[in-house]
């Protein structure tokens, strides 16, 4: 005999706001208890996010992505030797080992100073990296050719932080580094990129010396909208020579669902 699901779950009256959002609301009840199909969705998307963290991110695949949009790439690696390590010891995550760093010198006594610097880590997502680093990574460095700015190879950092930024910046000598980093993974968003933004680069700096973009992904903010707000940033931080909490993001692109006919659903 065949059950309507329907039937046995009581619903939700949040249920009509599912629209507006990926979160697990309004999902109804069967007797006390979660319907089963909502609690099969939480398990998988739980074991997606444990994915993203503990998958190891394909670097000759992310290499060979970056050479396909014309990108040169340096291969690095933190002072965290495992992802256990990386897990467990996060101020190793955000220093290069000796190795990375004794060749990114070499790089800057041979090639000199670079106007700017992007980075890629894997972070707390690989997935995120995977899905979405070298396309980003190449319309920024596209936007920064036209800016007439000078660039070093992209870095890809092995179990690296946000601040291990910093530290590729100094060494190599740029005046300006762009990470791009897996973010921590949502249940409804393990595949999230975020991009931190550094005026002068150097070790110790803290998360006020940086602004940041996140939520990059197929949900989330587009390539192409991310890389406008960072633009803007560049920008300004060259006239204002400073970065971070000292500069608001004015760029206007938080703006860009006025006009488009989506309101704010509590308003409606």
């Amino acid at each position: 005999m065949s059950v309507d699901k329907k039937a046995i779950v009581t619903p939700n009256s949040w249920a009509s706001l599912r629209r507006y959002t990926d979160a697990r609301i309004g999902l109804g009840r069967s007797g006390v208890s979660q319907p089963t199909e909502p609690q099969l969705e939480f398990q998988q998307a739980h074991a997606r996010a444990r994915d993203a963290v503990h998958i190891p991110l394909d670097i000759d695949q992310l290499e060979q992505q970056l050479s396909e949009q014309g990108l040169e790439s340096l291969r690095l690696h933190s002072q965290a030797t495992d992802r256990a390590v990386y897990l467990q010891r996060p101020d190793k995550g955000r220093r290069l080992d000796a190795q990375s760093g004794a060749l990114l010198k070499q790089i800057h006594e041979r090639h000199g100073e670079k106007d700017a610097t992007i980075v890629i880590a894997d972070g707390l997502s690989s997935t995120a990296v995977q899905r979405h680093a070298a396309v980003v990574a190449a319309a920024i460095d596209r936007e920064l050719d036209a800016e007439g700015l000078s660039r070093t190879p992209v870095c890809i950092v092995q179990q690296g932080r946000v601040a291990v930024g910093d530290e590729v910046g100094e060494l190599l000598g740029s005046r300006m580094v762009i990470l791009l980093v897996g973010e921590r993974p949502g249940l409804s968003s393990p595949d999230s990129l975020g991009i931190y933004y550094t005026w002068n680069p150097r070790v110790g700096l803290t998360d006020a010396y940086r602004n940041c973009i996140s939520n990059i992904r197929t949900a989330g903010i587009s390539a192409e909208d991310a890389t406008g707000r960072l633009m803007w940033l560049v920008r300004e931080s060259r006239k204002r020579r400073l970065s971070g909490v000292a500069l608001k993001d004015e760029s206007g692109e938080a703006d860009a669902l006025e006009g488009t006919g989506r309101g704010n659903f509590l308003l409606d």
